[in-house]
C-alpha cells in the first residue's frame, strides 16, 4: 500500500537518472571495443585487451543498473519488500532504510565525480584527443552524469517527505494535550 500518491515530477526526474548515466557508458563501451572516438592515452590510441573490455562493460552495466534502482523511490517494489525475500518478504521498506541508502549513494557519487573531474581537469592524466571535436564528444557524454547525484536527492528527499510519518489520532491527541 502506498504512502501517498507519487508526483508526476518524481517518475520524470526517476526517469531521468538512467537517461543521464546511459551516454558516459557508452563512450565507455565505444572506447573498449575500438571505435573511433579520438581518444588518447599518452598521445596514443587506447590498446584494450579482452580483460579491460570485460571490465568496461561490467562498469558500463552495472552503473546503469544502479541508477535504474532510482526507480526504487517512486515505485511500489521500493515501499514494501518483495515477497519472495527472506525474513523481510511482503514488510514495508523502514523510510530510513531507503532513505539512508539513497543518500550514501548520492554522497558517493558527488565523492567520485568530484575526483573524476577534478582528476581530468588537472591536466596530468594522460588523456587527450585528437582535435576539440572528440573532446566535446567526450564532455557531451560525461557532464550529464554529474547529474545522477543532484537528482538522486531530489528523489530521495521527496520519498522520505511522502513516506512520512503518519499522525494517529492518539498521537496528535497526545501532541495537544
Amino acid at each position: 500500500m502506498r504512502a501517498k500518491p507519487v508526483p508526476r515530477w518524481t517518475e520524470i526526474v526517476a526517469h531521468l537518472i538512467p537517461l543521464a548515466v546511459l551516454p558516459s557508458g557508452l563512450w565507455r563501451l565505444a572506447l573498449a571495443f575500438g571505435l573511433p572516438i579520438g581518444a588518447l592515452a599518452y598521445g596514443a590510441t587506447p590498446q584494450i585487451g579482452p580483460g579491460t573490455q570485460l571490465y568496461i562493460g561490467c562498469l558500463s552495466l552495472l552503473s546503469e543498473s544502479v541508477a535504474l534502482l532510482s526507480f526504487g523511490l517512486v515505485r511500489p517494489w521500493g515501499e514494501v519488500f518483495w515477497r519472495w525475500l527472506p525474513l523481510v518478504g511482503g514488510r514495508a521498506v523502514p523510510r530510513w532504510f531507503a532513505t539512508t541508502v539513497a543518500g550514501t549513494g548520492a554522497a558517493a557519487l558527488v565523492g567520485l565525480w568530484t575526483f573524476a573531474f577534478v582528476n581530468y581537469f588537472d591536466g596530468n592524466n594522460g588523456i587527450s584527443f585528437t582535435g576539440p571535436f572528440w573532446h566535446a564528444v567526450f564532455l557531451a557524454c560525461y557532464l550529464p552524469v554529474t547529474l545522477w547525484a543532484p537528482l538522486l536527492v531530489a528523489l530521495t528527499v521527496a520519498y522520505h517527505r511522502r513516506r512520512g510519518q503518519k499522525r494517529t489520532s492518539s498521537a496528535r491527541a497526545s501532541v495537544t494535550a
